[in-house]
């Protein structure tokens, strides 16, 4: 069954007004599921005038009212579950336990905003005298512009809708073309939960294109990306040039430090649901793995016993640990990096290719003996790869593992409290697991250090990002 994505621009489900289009594939098969309508300049100008709209309406909307609502379409997505899921694993590859999780968590942001949207407030301060008060006020930001990807093409979006929303703005996404269903069933439960039509818009097309002509149009306030450190300063140069804030997510390179203290098997029992969880296209997964030498051995032999005996296949199979990556330039970037590793010596202990001539499978790999030099070990990997590399030197060790631009998450595996303590403060990133691998649940902020990313999504400062403040001053 061929499935036609559409444009979504005040309350109306249509095709482009170019008729242009593209395919949107299943990575498990490679074969195509449906078409995704393009925008064209005049549907982008439509959707900013009703956005321009929407946002006089939706601020006019109480804050209890709004998380009312906010509320309704967590309910919303819940209770078409299933279906949902089905569309994501059908769109992006991953397993069906994953694709629900991942819609439990949208439907948990937009919960999240809408409760943050009823405990918005003011504050009123004395003035210098008798006669003077000061009122501080926080209002929407404008009409948002969100650039949302594909490797949790709900969640990524659900974030942003829920603090936009939350905080009163109207808000336009352009999601990745290449699962366009997610976000539209995600904005289908804000419509039908009662946001106002012209409040929210979905619009795809030739991204550099579609960001072009919606950063700088006077009717935007706010852009908001997640996506890779070389996007976002591009997006973030443009927004600067029109003196718009930003939110930026940006991509990640997790150094996994493994100490001897702990049990080696237990904790590779662990890193590798971590590590192979959506083919490894997570920006939080782990992906440099520190080993000390006194573990490392037991360590390496236990990821390899997990990687050559993961279970790889179509999403939908519900005997399925790992789907596909999510497109055939993935598998090619993937390929690359661990070609280049195997080439300045480094050993394949699992995995190390392409499984079959269809869809987008790669093995889940470990590689051993990397040098210093692999490409590997300074971009981030996006896939399922494992490079193992043995420490005795702390401080050696971490001046490698800080020594990339990109400060998202870090994760230490110690039971030596001290150990802990000293590791966590010294690492540069804005996420720190011991001995955990942290998630994004909508209770907690997260955003990167250096260039991983600016500002921060989620926690109790959901609706920060989208609100400015003003003081009034009465005599």
């Amino acid at each position: 069954m061929t499935i036609e994505f559409p444009l979504v621009i005040d309350g109306r489900w249509r095709e482009g007004s170019a008729g242009a289009c593209e395919d949107v594939l299943n990575p498990a098969t490679g074969d195509s599921i449906g078409k995704v309508a393009h925008a064209s300049m005049a549907d982008l100008d439509e959707a900013l005038d009703a956005a321009s709209r929407g946002l006089r309406e939706w601020q006019a909307v109480t804050p209890w009212q709004r998380g009312t609502v906010l509320k309704g379409a967590a309910d919303r997505l819940r209770a078409d579950l299933d279906a949902v899921a089905r569309i994501m694993t059908r769109e992006q590859g991953k397993p069906l336990a994953e694709a629900r999780a991942e819609v439990t968590r949208s439907a948990e942001f937009l919960e999240w905003g809408g409760e943050q949207a009823r405990r918005i407030t003011g504050r009123t301060l004395q003035g210098r005298d008798a006669g003077n008060s000061i009122l501080v006020e926080t209002h929407p930001v404008g009409v948002v512009a969100a650039f949302t990807p594909w490797n949790f093409p709900m969640a990524l979006a659900a974030k942003k809708f829920a603090g936009a929303l939350g905080a009163g703005c109207s808000i336009i996404c352009k999601p990745s073309e290449e699962t366009p269903g997610s976000v539209l069933a995600l904005v289908r439960a804000l419509l039908d939960a009662g946001v106002p039509p012209a409040a929210v818009a979905v619009v795809f097309g030739r991204p550099e294109e579609v960001s072009g002509y919606l950063i700088p149009a006077p009717a935007v306030a706010k852009i908001t990306f997640t996506g890779s450190i070389p996007v976002g300063k591009l997006l973030a140069a443009a927004a600067g040039r029109v003196m718009k804030p930003v939110t930026m997510e940006l991509g990640g390179h997790a150094p996994t430090i493994v100490c001897g203290d702990v049990d080696p098997e237990k904790a590779a029992d662990f890193l590798a649901r971590a590590k192979f969880a959506n083919a490894g296209q997570i920006c939080l997964s782990p992906t440099r793995f520190f080993v000390e030498e006194g573990v490392r051995e037991r360590f390496t032999a236990r990821m390899v016993e997990h990687a050559k005996a993961w279970r790889v296949g179509d999403g939908t199979d519900p005997q399925t640990q790992m789907g596909p990556l999510a497109n055939e330039r993935r598998v090619q970037a993937v390929s690359q990096l661990v070609e280049d590793a195997r080439t300045r010596g480094a050993t394949v202990a699992a995995g190390g290719g392409r499984i079959g001539n269809h869809g987008f499978f790669y093995a889940p790999t470990v590689l051993t003996d990397v040098p210093g030099g692999a490409e590997i070990l300074r971009s981030e990997p996006f896939g399922p790869v494992a490079p193992i590399l043995p420490f005795s030197d702390e401080a050696a060790m971490l001046e490698q593992a800080n020594g990339l631009e990109f400060g998202l998450s870090a994760y230490v595996f110690t039971h030596d409290a001290a150990r802990q303590r000293r590791l966590k403060d010294a690492l540069q990133f804005g996420s720190v697991g011991l001995n955990d691998v942290v998630t994004h649940p909508p209770e907690v902020p997260l955003g990167g250090w250096k260039e991983s990313g600016y500002g921060t999504e989620g926690g109790t400062e959901i609706l920060a990002p989208y609100q400015k403040t003003k003081f009034v001053s009465i005599r």
